[in-house]
Parts: C-alpha cells; structure tokens; sequence
C-alpha cells in the first residue's frame, strides 16, 4: 500500500458523510470527476476497491468500511490538535511544570499561582519538591519547564533566570546552646558543632560546605535528609546545628534560637530558571512576564 494523503481521507470521508459524489463535491467546491479521481487515485493506493457502485445508493466494501473509521479517528484526532494548538496560542490553556526546593517559605509563590490562575483559569500547574541541583537536571531534561534554585555561577551557563530573592545564611541552635544567647558568631566558632544538613541535591549544602572550607574546617556532619521539618527536630532535641536563610528561619515552629553568622556572611540567592535557548510556548512567555512582575512587586515590598 502506498503513502495516504490526508485530502483523499477528507474526500473520502465526504462521500461516506453524504452518500453521494455529487454532494459531497459540491461541499467540498470540486467538481464531481475531480473527487471521482480522487477516490480513483485513493483505490490505487490501497490496492483494494472502497465502494461498491450501486445505482440506488453507495454501499462501502469491508476495506472500505475499516478505511472510514480509521479516517473519522484521524479527523477526530487533528480537530482536538487544532483546537489545542488554537487554545494554546490564545493563552487559554497550558500545563506549566514548576520545581521548588522543600527548603523555601512557599507562601509568596502560592501567592503568584493564585493570580496566575486568576487570569488564565484554564492553565494548570504540576509542583514538583526537590533539591536545587535535582531541579536543574530535570529543566536540562525537560522533564520541568521552571524551577526556583539557588544561584550558582554553574547554572549561569544552561538556564536563563530572574533572580528574586537575596538573604543570608543564620546559625539555628537550641535554647540551651552555649550560643543561644549570643546576637552574632563567627563561622569559624563552628568548627567543633556537628551539622544537621540538607542531602547533596541541595544547593544551599554546598553554600555552607565551601563556606566552612574557606573558613579553615570541614563541617562534622552528623546527619542529612532532604526535610526541613526533619532538620528543624534534630536540632530542637540538641542532636546537631544547623544554618538556614532568614525567611526560612522564620517559618521554623520549634523554640529554636537563629543567630547572625559574621566571618564570612553566607549569601542565599534564589532565581526562576529556566532552560536556555529552548523552546518556549505562549503560556511560558506570559509566565515569565508575569512571574517577574509579581516577584518583584513581592521583593519591593518586603
């Protein structure tokens, strides 16, 4: 059998919709030895008749009847392409899949979905919880079309981003901690604590790793998980210390202590990101437009 065209499936379906080669050419603006030729030509290609020629009226073959219900589902099938592709460039409808870490007070991103939403109701969204560096490898991927992660001088590279967010790294100690009552240390005054940490998919344990380098020790860790609220436990029942950015320091529930960490400052920056040089949809351009807006009214404003 040789290659179908889609115009000779269109014909074809006309004819069986009508029951006539004049009615249908007439609906399809052609002439009727043009669409005779047409089946003709269709015939040919199958290798097999598709209607059996009666006076009174078209009767299908068996080909011909396997023909037209393929050929509806097609016709089905390209209709509901159009009407997506026509929804999608209209801003009506998308699916947007966004990666957030565990770590980051989510309040203020809720609060841009929801106004988001608001404006293009029809738009769903995917949230998917992870660490900085896993993000980034599911956006390489496509796996993610946004993510929110720490800024690296790695990621500058791949990912176009809109940096939002600039705090810093604060000491989380116990009550009854030697430290607790102190306004400020130095880092290097940790050097003798053990660490509770985030896993190695996160970003911010390679902000505290190089920052203890540099201050001259390697951080003692006692334990890592990929859940706050984990870290936040440990830490309240005197296991270990950890280092958290200020906003996350503030959703902490515990009767915890944060202290300012001076000798270095450790610097938390978060970004939008998203894959460089790919492909973007409607929907995605109006999300960046509209995330930078309202990210920025949100940095204003704290």
């Amino acid at each position: 059998m040789g290659t179908l065209e889609l115009k000779q499936l269109q014909y074809f379906i006309e004819i069986t919709r009508t029951g006539s080669f004049t009615k249908a050419a007439e609906n399809l603006f052609i002439t009727q030895p043009a669409l005779s030729r047409n089946v003709k030509s269709l015939e040919e290609e199958i290798g097999a008749p598709l209607f059996i020629r009666s006076r009174k009226k078209l009767i299908l073959t068996d080909i011909g009847m396997v023909l037209k219900r393929h050929a509806e589902t097609i016709e089905k099938q390209l209709l509901s392409l159009n009407s997506e592709i026509s929804n999608l460039l209209t801003l009506k409808r998308g699916n947007i899949r966004i990666g957030l870490p565990t770590i980051i007070n989510s309040f203020f991103f809720s609060d841009l979905l929801a106004s988001f939403h608001n404006e293009y109701p029809e738009v769903t969204f995917q949230l998917v919880e992870d660490g900085s560096k896993r993000i980034e490898e599911k956006i390489v991927n496509e796996e993610l079309d946004f993510g929110v992660v720490v800024v690296s001088p790695e990621n500058n590279e791949q990912f176009d981003s809109y940096q939002f967010v600039s705090e810093k790294l604060k000491l989380v100690v116990p009550p009854n901690h030697k430290f607790a009552s102190k306004e400020q240390v130095a880092l290097q005054e940790l050097q003798d604590e053990t660490f509770i940490m985030f896993n190695q998919d996160f970003e911010l344990r390679s902000l505290i790793l190089n920052a203890c380098q540099e201050a001259g020790f390697e951080p003692k860790i006692i334990s890592e998980t990929s859940q706050l609220d984990f870290i936040e436990e440990m830490v309240a029942f005197d296991i270990g210390i950890t280092l958290l950015p200020e906003n996350t320091c503030e959703e902490l529930t515990s009767d915890l202590h944060t202290i300012t960490i001076e000798n270095p400052v450790i610097e938390w920056n978060l970004a939008l990101i998203w894959k460089k040089d790919n492909y973007l949809s409607q929907i995605s351009q109006e999300f960046i437009r509209f995330a930078k807006v309202k990210l920025s009214e949100a940095r204003d404003f704290e």
